[in-house]
């Protein structure tokens, strides 16, 4: 990536990292959801609705590692974003959508910048003009990382200014995405567990007067272009709020350590020495991955009886119907012979540990896709085998039972449940899942919830 071209009074990364980005934080998704393409795929793909807290915390935490971690993690979440939007298209209202749209994906892009220049214009300290320029060309210099082509980028801040507000005019709409999210999410929301002392009649209070504040205070703070486009109106109440709230963020923040300031360490520095890439952790996981779940003959090479021998293990433990095991030992079959065209070079029916892992990461560095040409269809196979009440999750229980065949102390099965387990509700979903797999194949730092799935090395 492209070293920053701002000078130390102005920096996107930096103030992107600032604490009081929350106060445009409800701002950026109501503009982000009215572009049609970005509405659609969060009404039909996305959780916002029902676990609205966990969504923030997903996008706050893809947000540092896209724009505030080293390039490994840049990376790793450039890769799990692009396997995540592949799978994000269908129609709404007769109208086809694609995550992957270049419309779409450089609206969401661009509205975050304009976002971090309203935070500073909303709180009295806007960037000058050089200012303005230097930070967008940093940005700039990231988007492109991200997957914008250059030409999809205006060339300056100014033009910049002049392409959101003709997307606006032209393109955006007040979808029932935008209007959810700015007048009834908070109040649907349920109560966050560090709340759960205020009991269900105190939650709806609380939560009915948050919804109302943010409410009025995004009005206020959204562009005056979007505002006379959708007929809103911001009330001297909700002005004189953003104003105090803008501006006396700023002045508390500028008097705080950098520390408490940023959420980012070393945010405060545009200069700050970038972290050394870790080392690949993936070739010691994929080497016991292969010993201890692959090579069930222990004669140490994959074959197309091992795969089998898995789909039976997995029938066995679920006590399957007939119509449930065709389904396992298909998919397992269209596993093996994934392997078998890309890793068995001399044909003999037989893949060595080595040609195994070479050829895996090989595989997962080149193509985003890779693992959806066997592994995961198989997966999502086990999955539906082992959610025995048919509910779409996964209970330790059911999840006990289909590890069971797997050499794994129950303690540290118990470690992996709780890894795969993200937002820590007690039961895995088929996204959880298959997501866990995807970072024990291709994560690269030993960080990612998936790659202790085994257990703790």
């Amino acid at each position: 990536m492209a070293a920053s071209a701002a000078g130390p009074e102005a920096s996107f990364r930096r103030d992107l990292s600032e604490w009081r980005i929350v106060l445009v934080a409800w701002r950026l998704v109501v503009l982000q959801a009215s572009h049609p393409v970005v509405a659609a795929g969060m009404a039909e793909h996305s959780t916002y609705r029902g676990h609205p807290w966990r969504r923030i915390e997903h996008t706050m935490a893809s947000g540092r590692r896209l724009f505030q971690a080293d390039e490994e993690q840049l990376w790793r979440e450039v890769q799990r974003l692009d396997r995540a939007h592949r799978r994000i298209r269908g129609t709404a209202d007769g109208r086809p959508y694609d995550a992957q749209d270049p419309a779409g994906r450089r609206w969401v892009l661009l509205t975050l910048f304009e976002t971090v220049v309203a935070m500073r214009e909303l709180s009295g300290e806007p960037y000058t003009a050089d200012e303005l320029e230097a930070s967008y060309r940093e940005f700039a210099g990231i988007a492109t990382v991200i997957g914008l082509s250059a030409g999809e980028l205006p060339a300056t801040a100014a033009e910049l200014r002049g392409q959101l507000r003709r997307t606006t005019v032209e393109e955006l709409e007040f979808t029932e995405t935008a209007r959810h999210l700015l007048y009834d999410v908070l109040r649907e929301a349920p109560c966050p567990r560090r709340l759960r002392l205020l009991g269900p009649t105190g939650w709806r209070v609380l939560s009915s007067a948050v919804a109302r504040v943010v409410a009025e205070l995004t009005v206020a703070d959204l562009p005056a272009v979007y505002r006379e486009r959708f007929g809103l109106v911001p009330t001297r109440r909700a002005r004189l709020l953003s104003a105090a709230l803008h501006r006396g963020g700023r002045a508390v923040a500028t008097r705080l350590p950098d520390r408490l300031r940023y959420r980012a360490p070393g945010a405060g520095s545009s200069s700050r020495p970038r972290r050394p890439p870790r080392q690949d952790t993936r070739p010691p996981r994929l080497d016991r991955f292969f010993r201890e779940v692959l090579d069930q003959t222990g004669d140490g090479h994959l074959t197309a009886h091992d795969l089998r021998a898995m789909a039976h293990n997995v029938c066995w433990q679920l006590e399957l119907s007939e119509e449930g095991e065709a389904r396992v030992y298909a998919a397992f079959e269209a596993w093996w012979e994934q392997l078998r065209a890309g890793m068995d070079a001399d044909g003999d029916g037989r893949i060595s540990r080595a040609e195994y892992i070479a050829a895996t990461l090989a595989g997962c560095d080149r193509d985003p896709a890779y693992l959806e040409g066997g592994l995961l269809p198989a997966l999502r196979a086990v999955f539906e085998a082992a959610d025995t009440d048919g509910d779409g999750l996964l209970d330790f229980a059911e999840y006990r039972v289909l590890f069971d065949g797997r050499r794994v102390h129950p303690a540290e099965l118990s470690y992996g449940f709780r890894q795969l387990d993200t937002d820590g509700d007690g039961v895995i979903t088929g996204a959880e899942f298959l997501r866990g797999f995807v970072d024990f194949f291709t994560a690269r730092a030993a960080s990612a919830p998936g790659t202790q799935l085994l257990g703790r090395a």
